[in-house]
């Protein structure tokens, strides 16, 4: 028996990156104390953080980052070919995060702005469930370790694992924080799902919605908010695509 209560056999795992900056597969390598116990349950076959092994055999597959390149959608198919549960790892991952700011202007001049005239090959950036099946999701940037060990201990033992559908504002108000509207600030926690303990309000900085989409949203209410105080509307549709995860929302005339 472990530190997280469970006796199983290991289970075959493999994590890989596409463009992104790692920050998720460190959150799992950043597990101080429960991290042995948490490796007990996992037989890592491939995982650039943790071992030098690259192994090709694996049941559960963690993906990070967003496409932006064609062979990474070679890549990818091939990882979806021998995983029996895909899952998309952070905000990258699962919307195409902040590498989506780039498909916002043309392809040409967001290359010529980094690159000069340098050749480069690039793509618009898409999220994993763009190219292949995606199993389950764990947004988040980055995402938060507690949930990916409870999600990864539910798959493992087959039991039922999901994400809370109620905002952020849940978590900020068992915090005991002051709401940021009130401190003039525009906050997306409202409409975002909850799940992160609201770290980044209880910081004192604004919620950009890295989680996406609450399910108990109401969109009307809180625009009438934002207009209540004064805030701008222009502000919150660059909030909205910041992430790329509310893009229905932010391409929505509000």
């Amino acid at each position: 028996m472990n530190h997280l209560g469970f006796e199983m056999e290991k289970v075959k795992i493999g994590s890989f990156d596409f463009t992104c900056c790692e920050g998720c597969q460190l959150q799992l390598a950043n597990k101080e104390s429960t991290l042995p116990d948490f490796l007990a349950l996992l037989d890592i076959r491939n995982f650039r953080e943790i071992s030098s092994e690259r192994l090709d055999d694996y049941d559960i597959a963690l993906v990070e980052g967003s496409i932006t390149r064609p062979d990474e959608i070679e890549r990818l198919k091939a990882i979806r070919g021998k995983a029996k549960v895909l899952i998309a790892f952070g905000t990258c991952a699962c919307f195409g995060g902040v590498n989506s700011l780039k498909n916002r202007i043309p392809q040409e001049e967001a290359i010529r702005e980094v690159y000069d005239n340098k050749a480069v090959e690039t793509m618009p950036s898409m999220k994993i469930s763009d190219i292949v099946q995606v199993d389950y999701s764990i947004p988040g940037c980055p995402v938060s370790k507690d949930e990916v060990e409870q999600i990864l201990v539910g798959i493992v033992t087959r039991s039922q694992v999901s994400l809370p559908t109620y905002p952020v504002c849940v978590d900020c108000k068992q915090q005991l924080n002051t709401c940021l509207f009130d401190l003039g600030e525009l906050c997306l926690g409202p409409i975002t799902r909850a799940g992160c303990n609201a770290v980044c309000t209880t910081g004192k900085t604004a919620c950009l919605g890295c989680r996406g989409p609450a399910e108990e949203l109401n969109m009307p209410a809180f625009l009438e908010l934002i207009k209540e105080k004064g805030l701008s509307l222009e502000d919150l549709h660059e909030k909205l695509a910041f992430y790329n995860a509310f893009e229905p929302l932010a391409t929505d005339e509000t």
